[in-house]
């Protein structure tokens, strides 16, 4: 599994209620789409590489990269936000690059 590291300041974490966060850095050489797509990676166990995963189906990375991308001067965009649901995980993106993913819940399991 890929972690992420070099394209965030950090690996998601789990913060309570099955939340995870990683944010992304504008300044970086990374897109925000493969910050996003190594984030649900790291969450969800399926490597990058295979060919099954791809964000087109759920988004358009190159819009969504151009929608948060830093103004003129690089001005960073404030107050907006997407959600979006990817393989059932709820994302939410921060114009600050705060990303938080709340992956399916699992079913209860029956008691006996």
């Amino acid at each position: 599994m890929y972690r992420n590291e070099t394209h965030a300041n950090h690996s998601p974490r789990h913060q309570g209620a099955g939340t995870y966060f990683v944010k992304h850095d504008f300044d970086g050489s990374a897109e925000l789409t493969t910050t996003l797509a190594h984030a649900l990676s790291d969450i969800s166990g399926v490597d990058v590489t295979d060919a099954g995963f791809t964000l087109y189906d759920y988004i358009d990375p190159d819009a969504l990269d151009r929608l948060f991308k830093p103004g003129t001067g690089g001005a960073q965009r404030v107050n907006g936000t997407l959600t979006l649901t990817v393989w059932d995980h709820q994302v939410t993106i921060h114009s600050d690059g705060q990303i938080a993913i709340v992956p399916p819940q699992q079913a209860p399991q029956p008691t006996r």
